[in-house]
Protein backbone atom coordinates (compact mmCIF):
# COMPACT_ATOMS: atom_id res chain seq x y z
CA UNK A 1 0.00 0.00 0.00
CA UNK A 2 0.76 3.77 -0.65
CA UNK A 3 2.51 5.96 2.52
CA UNK A 4 -0.35 8.19 2.72
CA UNK A 5 2.53 10.97 3.49
CA UNK A 6 3.40 10.95 -0.39
CA UNK A 7 0.40 12.48 -1.63
CA UNK A 8 0.44 16.11 -1.66
CA UNK A 9 -2.12 19.34 -1.97
CA UNK A 10 -2.60 20.13 -5.73
CA UNK A 11 -1.15 16.62 -6.96
CA UNK A 12 -2.86 15.71 -9.75
CA UNK A 13 -5.01 12.35 -9.63
CA UNK A 14 -5.01 9.86 -12.86
CA UNK A 15 -6.60 6.72 -13.43
CA UNK A 16 -4.74 3.92 -15.01
CA UNK A 17 -6.21 5.01 -18.14
CA UNK A 18 -4.22 8.51 -17.63
CA UNK A 19 -7.10 9.93 -17.67
CA UNK A 20 -7.47 13.44 -15.14
CA UNK A 21 -9.69 12.35 -12.30
CA UNK A 22 -8.99 15.37 -10.46
CA UNK A 23 -6.53 17.66 -8.19
CA UNK A 24 -5.64 16.38 -4.37
CA UNK A 25 -6.96 18.83 -1.59
CA UNK A 26 -5.36 16.46 1.65
CA UNK A 27 -5.48 13.67 2.98
CA UNK A 28 -8.59 12.66 5.10
CA UNK A 29 -6.99 10.77 8.02
CA UNK A 30 -5.19 8.06 6.35
CA UNK A 31 -7.30 6.19 4.63
CA UNK A 32 -9.18 8.32 2.20
CA UNK A 33 -7.94 11.17 -0.32
CA UNK A 34 -10.07 14.31 -0.34
CA UNK A 35 -10.03 15.64 -4.35
CA UNK A 36 -10.53 19.77 -4.76
CA UNK A 37 -13.73 20.82 -5.31
CA UNK A 38 -12.91 23.47 -7.87
CA UNK A 39 -11.46 21.32 -9.94
CA UNK A 40 -12.99 20.97 -13.67
CA UNK A 41 -14.36 16.85 -12.73
CA UNK A 42 -15.55 18.15 -9.35
CA UNK A 43 -18.90 19.69 -10.35
CA UNK A 44 -18.50 21.92 -6.85
CA UNK A 45 -18.24 19.04 -4.57
CA UNK A 46 -15.55 17.72 -2.61
CA UNK A 47 -15.03 13.87 -3.62
CA UNK A 48 -12.98 11.59 -1.95
CA UNK A 49 -10.99 7.89 -2.98
CA UNK A 50 -9.34 5.32 -0.51
CA UNK A 51 -5.99 4.87 -0.22
CA UNK A 52 -6.38 1.65 -1.27
CA UNK A 53 -7.63 2.74 -4.86
CA UNK A 54 -3.69 3.92 -5.40
CA UNK A 55 -1.15 2.17 -7.25
CA UNK A 56 1.75 4.31 -6.94
CA UNK A 57 2.71 8.30 -6.43
CA UNK A 58 5.60 10.04 -8.38
CA UNK A 59 4.63 13.83 -9.29
CA UNK A 60 0.83 12.30 -10.07
CA UNK A 61 -1.37 10.11 -7.74
CA UNK A 62 -1.86 7.01 -10.44
CA UNK A 63 -4.96 4.90 -9.67
CA UNK A 64 -5.55 1.01 -9.90
CA UNK A 65 -8.58 1.91 -12.29
CA UNK A 66 -9.66 3.87 -14.88
CA UNK A 67 -10.47 7.49 -14.44
CA UNK A 68 -14.46 6.64 -15.60
CA UNK A 69 -14.32 4.19 -13.00
CA UNK A 70 -13.03 5.91 -10.56
CA UNK A 71 -15.42 8.64 -11.44
CA UNK A 72 -18.27 6.44 -11.08
CA UNK A 73 -17.19 4.73 -7.62
CA UNK A 74 -15.59 7.92 -6.10
CA UNK A 75 -18.12 9.30 -2.94
CA UNK A 76 -19.18 12.64 -1.65
CA UNK A 77 -19.53 13.09 2.00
Amino acid sequence: MVAPHTIKEHMEVVGSDGVHVGTVDHMEGTNEVKLTKSDEEAGEEHHFIPLAWVDHVDKKVHLKQSGAEAKARWKTH
